[in-house]
C-alpha cells in the first residue's frame, strides 16, 4: 500500500478484530486495483482513439498530394452523398425534388447522347473554297450508247490543311540624285526613299513572323527548340537565342501599351489578382529560383487582363502595382496583401472556392462534416447561378434576400462544429480559414457586381502554369518580365474573342510608326512619349477590334 493510500485511512473506523482488519485491507486492495485497470483501459481506448485520429489526418494530407498531382482537378459535389450519413435515408427511393431540397442544387444525371446525330458541323464560310471537278471517263449510255446530258452535280467539302510558308519580302528603296547640280559641279542630293519603321529596326523578322513566333511560345506553350525545328523543316534556319532576341525586342516595344492596359485596369471597381511560380534560371546554381507572374484582372468597364513579374513573392510586388488603387480586391488569404487592405483603403472581397475546396480537401478524414458544408456552399452557388443572368441591381437584392439566410447558416455551423472536431485536424483547417476570412467572405453579397470567387483569376494564370510544363524556365528576371508584357496582349485579345496572332502582327506593325520613346516618369499614358494618348489607345483590344480587325495583314503581292 503506498504512503499516500495509508494516509487516507482514518484509524479511528478501523476494527479492533484482527480477521476483519485483514479483510478491509483485502476488499482495499482489490477496489484499488479494479480502478487502476479502468483507467488504464481508458488511457489506452484514448491512446487507440488519438492514433486513429493521427492515422485519418496523415490518410488526408496523403489522399490530398495525391489528388493534387495525380486525380481530377474538378471538385464536383454529388447531393448523393448525403445518403452515406443517414439525411435522407427514411425518404428512400430518393427524389429529385427532395435533393434539390437537401443540397440546393438540382440532381445531376447523365445525359445520353443522341447516336442517330452524326451530322457534320458546317464548315467557316470564310475558308477559302477550291473546286476540283470530277467528271466521267465514258458518258456514252451503257444501254443504247447515246451520250448521256448532265443534269447536276452533287457537292461534299473536305477539309485540307497546307502548311504555313515563309515568304522573302524584298524592300527596294529608290535613290534619286538631281543630275543638273551634278553636271554643274554641286551636290547631287542623293536622297533615298523612307523605309516604315519596323518592331525591330534592321531585324530580320517582319510583324506577323514576330508575332507567330510570340503566340506560338506563349500563347500555344511552344518551347522555342521545337519552333526551331519546324522551321528546319521549312529549309529556314533561324536559332532559338535569336527567337528569344526577338521576343525580349517586342516585350520591350509593347511595354507603353502594356501600361495603358495597368492604367485601365486600376480604374475598375474591383480588381481580381492571383499569383504562379515561374522559375528564373539561375547561372551556376543547380536548381532555378523561383520569380512569381501576377495577373490582375479589370472589371466589364475596363475588360483587360495584365500580367506581372516579380522576382520574389514579398508583398512589394502587388503594392507597387496597386499603388493609388481604391476597390474592392478579390484574392486569396496571402498576408502581402493586408497592407493594400488597410494603408489604401482597399476592400478585401475573398474566395468562396478557396474556402471551398479546404472541405472538399477534408472529406477523407471527416466526410459528414464535409458533405454538410459542401451542401450549404452548394446552395450559394445555386443562387449565383440563378442571377448570372441578371443585372447588378437583381443580382444584388436576390443575394441580399436568398444568400444571407444562407451564410447565417453556414456561420452557425461553423460556430458549432468548430468546438468539437479535433485540434490539428483538416476539418479544422478548414473551419478556422472560413471563420479567419469570415468577413471577406460575406463582402460580394453588399455589391451587385462582385464575384463569389476569384476563379477568374485562377483560370488566367493557367497558362503560365500549361506553359512552364514545356519551357520549364525563363531564361533570367528581364526575360520573365517581357513574357508577362506579352501575356498581357495576349490574353487581353482572347478576352474579346480576338485571334492573338492577328492582333499582335497588327500591333506591332503599327506600334513603330508612332515613334514612341519610353521615358521614366508616371504611369499614365502621357508619361511615356506619347505625343496623343488617343495613338495608343487604338491598341487597346476591343477598340482594335472595332477599328481595325478587317483590315488585310499581309501585303499583296
Amino acid at each position: 500500500m503506498s504512503k499516500d493510500a495509508s494516509d487516507s485511512i482514518d484509524l479511528a473506523t478501523l476494527p479492533d478484530n484482527p480477521a476483519l482488519l485483514k479483510q478491509l485491507l483485502v476488499e482495499r486492495e482489490s477496489l484499488i486495483a479494479r480502478i487502476r485497470e479502468e483507467a488504464a483501459a481508458q488511457i489506452e481506448q484514448l491512446q487507440a482513439e488519438r492514433q486513429v485520429a493521427i492515422d485519418a489526418a496523415v490518410k488526408a494530407a496523403v489522399m490530398a498530394i495525391l489528388r493534387r498531382y495525380y486525380g481530377p482537378r474538378s471538385e464536383t459535389f454529388d447531393p448523393r452523398q448525403l445518403l452515406l450519413f443517414g439525411q435522407l435515408l427514411e425518404q428512400l427511393p430518393v427524389g429529385e425534388a427532395s435533393i434539390a431540397a437537401e443540397s440546393g442544387e438540382a440532381l445531376a444525371t447523365r445525359r445520353i447522347k443522341n447516336r442517330h446525330n452524326h451530322g457534320r458541323q458546317a464548315l467557316p464560310e470564310g475558308l477559302e473554297r477550291i473546286e476540283i471537278e470530277h467528271d466521267l471517263d465514258e458518258k456514252a449510255c451503257p444501254a443504247c450508247g447515246h451520250e448521256r446530258s448532265r443534269i447536276g452535280a452533287e457537292v461534299s467539302e473536305q477539309l485540307e490543311y497546307f502548311p504555313a510558308s515563309f515568304k522573302v519580302l524584298k524592300h527596294i528603296r529608290h535613290k534619286y540624285a538631281c543630275a543638273k547640280c551634278d553636271h554643274d559641279g554641286y551636290s547631287p542630293n542623293i536622297e533615298a526613299a523612307a523605309k516604315p519603321p519596323q518592331p525591330i529596326p534592321g531585324g530580320l523578322p517582319g510583324p506577323s513572323l514576330l508575332a507567330y513566333v510570340v503566340t506560338s511560345k506563349l500563347g500555344d506553350h511552344l518551347p522555342l527548340y521545337r519552333l526551331e525545328n519546324i522551321f528546319a523543316r521549312q529549309k529556314v534556319d533561324i536559332a532559338r537565342s535569336t527567337m528569344c532576341a526577338w521576343m525580349r525586342a517586342a516585350g520591350e516595344l509593347v511595354a507603353p501599351l502594356v501600361e495603358l492596359l495597368s492604367t485601365r485596369v486600376r480604374q475598375s471597381r474591383v480588381v481580381h489578382t492571383d499569383d504562379t511560380i515561374v522559375p528564373i534560371q539561375s547561372p551556376g546554381q543547380k536548381q532555378c529560383r523561383k520569380g512569381r507572374i501576377w495577373c490582375y484582372l479589370g472589371d466589364e468597364a475596363n475588360p483587360y487582363t495584365v500580367y506581372d513579374y516579380t522576382p520574389d513573392r514579398s508583398r512589394d510586388g502587388p503594392a507597387r502595382w496597386l499603388s493609388g488603387y481604391s476597390g474592392y480586391l478579390q484574392a486569396d488569404a496571402y498576408g502581402g496583401y493586408d497592407g493594400i487592405y488597410h494603408a489604401q483603403g482597399v476592400t478585401e472581397v475573398a474566395c468562396w472556392a478557396h474556402a471551398r475546396r479546404k472541405f472538399y480537401d477534408a472529406q477523407d478524414s471527416d466526410g459528414k462534416r464535409a458533405a454538410e458544408m459542401l451542401a450549404l456552399v452548394g446552395e450559394l452557388y445555386a443562387i449565383e447561378r440563378e442571377a448570372k443572368e441578371a443585372g447588378e441591381a437583381a443580382r444584388l437584392a436576390l443575394r441580399q434576400e436568398r444568400s444571407l439566410p444562407v451564410l447565417a447558416k453556414i456561420k452557425d455551423w461553423l460556430d458549432s462544429e468548430g468546438e468539437v472536431v479535433l485540434p490539428r485536424s483538416p476539418m479544422a483547417a478548414a473551419i478556422g480559414y472560413a471563420k479567419n476570412q469570415w468577413a471577406a467572405l460575406c463582402v460580394y453579397v453588399t455589391q451587385g457586381f462582385l464575384n463569389i470567387d476569384n476563379n477568374a483569376s485562377e483560370r488566367a494564370l493557367k497558362r503560365v502554369a500549361i506553359g512552364r510544363k514545356n519551357w520549364l524556365f525563363a531564361g533570367h528576371d528581364a526575360a520573365a518580365a517581357n513574357q508577362a508584357r506579352l501575356w498581357s496582349l495576349i490574353a487581353s485579345a482572347e478576352r474579346h474573342a480576338i485571334d492573338p496572332q492577328r492582333y499582335l502582327t497588327s500591333v506591332l506593325a503599327k506600334l513603330p510608326l508612332l515613334r514612341l520613346e519610353q521615358v521614366s516618369g508616371d504611369r499614365a499614358a502621357s508619361a511615356v512619349g506619347i505625343r496623343n494618348a488617343d495613338e495608343l489607345t487604338q491598341f487597346l483590344p476591343d477598340v482594335w477590334a472595332r477599328e481595325d480587325a478587317t483590315e488585310p495583314l499581309a501585303p499583296e503581292a
